[in-house]
């Protein structure tokens, strides 16, 4: 006999956050498995408040009431500025010590202005992470015919590579927002 189970409410609000702390303890046993990983307390404090920060932007949502489509929409949206930030942070998106990389922390900052300019409604939010997907994708031009690119060992296509998965990732979030104004109105 099998049988189904389902997380209720504050089981899926479990998980997310044993799934951040999880998060946190990666480093910690990478720290004793490979030598070049060396984490600090100001390291871990940093991942902290970053994991925890998005984990709290999405609690805001999810206790708004709102549908799964909106929820789907915020958590993609959080995705990328997470990701985005992670990543440019550890290694560089164009390579380490880059400083085209700055221009990517301004999308999370378009990310954010948009959202609260939207005031959270739905559609507005569709709107602002289908901008934030445009300017995504002049970025990623702009920045595979810059000369500092070629010289990266990722090259342009690397930079086209990755723009593309955060652009879908802006985009899906656009997609989720666009379903929930739908059917909110």
């Amino acid at each position: 006999m099998v049988r189904e189970t389902r997380l209720s409410g504050n089981g899926w609000r479990v998980l997310r956050w044993s799934v951040g702390a999880g998060l946190l303890l990666v480093p910690l046993v990478m720290m004793q498995i490979v030598d070049d990983w060396n984490w600090g307390p100001g390291s871990f404090l940093f991942a902290g408040i970053m994991i925890g920060g998005v984990l709290l932007l999405y609690e805001f949502a999810a206790r708004a009431g709102v549908g799964m489509a909106y929820r789907g929409g915020v958590a993609a949206a959080l995705m990328a500025g997470f990701l985005m930030v992670w990543i440019n942070l550890a290694v560089g998106i164009v390579g380490e010590d880059n400083p085209i990389n700055f221009s990517f922390f301004m999308l999370v900052f378009a990310a954010g202005v948009g959202a609260y300019a939207a005031r959270g409604e739905a559609a507005g939010m569709a709107r602002a992470m289908l901008g934030v997907t445009a300017v995504q994708a002049f970025l990623a031009i702009a920045i595979a015919t810059a000369p500092s690119t070629q010289r990266d060992p990722m090259g342009a296509t690397g930079v086209l590579l990755i723009s593309a998965f955060f652009g879908f990732l802006w985009l899906m979030s656009a997609a989720l927002f666009r379903k929930a104004s739908r059917t909110e109105g």
